[in-house]
C-alpha cells in the first residue's frame, strides 16, 4: 500500500508540478528516490545538501573573487579603466545548485534534490519559500533568471527539527517509513544479486528484528546493504554469532547499539531468524 501511495504522490508531483516533500528516518531511501526519478526521466540529478549555517553564497550564487581580481590586474597592467559591469557579469558568476536548477541553459527540467533541509536554518528556509512558488532567483548585478522548465523538485527530511509549515504547504507529502520484510528483501536482491539467498533472507529478517529493539539509531535500508555488502566479501553464505558480532559496527554506528545486541541478544535473533526460514 505504501509503494501505491508513493507512485501516487510522485505522480501527482509531476502533473501539478508541485515539489515532494519526503520526511522520515535516515537511510529509508528518501535520496534514492530523487535518483530514480532523474535515471527514469533521463535529466540532470542537481543535489543541494543542506546544513546548518547554508547561505545564499553556498546555494544559489556567488562570484569567481580570483578570477575578478585576476581582470582587474590584467586592465591594471594594460592601464585600463573597469566598470563595475566588466566585473559583475554572467563570466563572473559561480552558480551554485540552485541556480543551476533553473538556469535557462537546461534543456530540459531537472531533477532538484534539496537534501536534508531540516539540517538548515530557519532563514535558509524563508529563502526557500520564494524560490519553490516563483522558481526565479535575482541577482541585482545582472537581473533575474527564471527557470525556461520547471525543476522537479525533491526535498527531504530526517525530521531532526520541524520544518515550517509554510514550507510543506508549497508541496506535496509523503512519510517513507522502514519497508516490510518482503520489500526490504526486494531490495537486497536487486542491489545485492551475489548474495546467496539464505544470507539475503537472514540479513533482512536479523535487521527487521533489531528495529523492533530499544536503539538509538535504528539501521535503515542503506545500512543493511551495507552490511550484506560486507558479508559477502567476507565469503559468508548464511549468519552466525561469530560473523555478527564481528561485523555490527558495519550495522550499528553507536557504541550502546551495537552492546544492547550483542551478546545474549544475537544469539535470540538469529534463532528467530533461523526458525523463520
Amino acid at each position: 500500500m505504501s509503494d501505491r501511495g508513493l507512485a501516487t504522490s510522485l505522480f501527482l508531483a509531476l502533473k501539478l508540478e508541485r515539489p515532494l516533500f519526503l520526511e522520515g528516518e535516515a537511510g529509508v531511501g528518501k535520496t534514492e528516490i530523487a535518483k530514480v526519478i532523474s535515471t527514469i526521466l533521463d535529466t540532470d540529478l542537481i543535489r543541494l545538501q543542506c546544513y546548518e549555517g547554508l547561505d545564499v553564497s553556498q546555494a544559489v550564487y556567488e562570484w569567481n573573487y580570483t578570477r575578478q581580481m585576476m581582470q582587474i590586474r590584467l586592465a591594471e597592467s594594460r592601464d585600463e579603466r573597469l566598470e563595475e559591469q566588466d566585473l559583475f557579469g554572467p563570466d563572473f558568476l559561480l552558480r551554485r545548485p540552485l541556480l543551476q536548477a533553473i538556469d535557462e541553459s537546461q534543456e530540459k527540467a531537472p531533477v532538484l534534490l534539496i537534501d536534508e533541509v531540516d539540517r538548515s536554518d530557519e532563514e535558509f528556509e524563508a529563502f526557500l519559500l520564494e524560490l519553490l512558488s516563483d522558481f526565479q532567483v535575482s541577482v541585482p548585478e545582472i537581473g533575474t533568471f527564471t527557470a525556461k522548465h520547471r525543476p522537479v523538485v525533491v526535498v527531504t527530511s530526517n525530521r531532526t527539527r520541524e520544518v515550517h509549515d509554510a514550507l510543506k504547504r508549497r508541496c506535496l507529502y509523503f512519510w517513507i517509513d522502514y519497508p516490510d520484510f518482503e520489500k526490504e528483501l526486494e531490495i537486497v536482491r536487486a542491489k545485492m544479486p551475489e548474495a546467496s539467498e539464505q544470507l539475503s533472507r537472514q540479513v533482512t529478517g536479523f535487521v527487521q528484528e533489531i528495529r523492533e529493539l530499544e536503539l538509538y539509531k535504528k539501521p535503515g535500508v542503506a545500512e543493511t546493504i551495507d552490511w550484506i555488502r560486507a558479508l559477502v566479501a567476507l565469503d559468508r553464505e548464511a549468519l552466525d554469532e561469530s560473523v555478527v558480532e564481528d561485523t555490527l559496527g558495519v550495522l550499528l554506528k553507536y557504541r550502546d547499539d551495537v552492546d544492547h545486541v550483542r551478546g545474549a541478544q544475537t544469539e535470540k535473533i538469529l534463532s528467530r531468524v533461523r526458525a523463520s526460514g
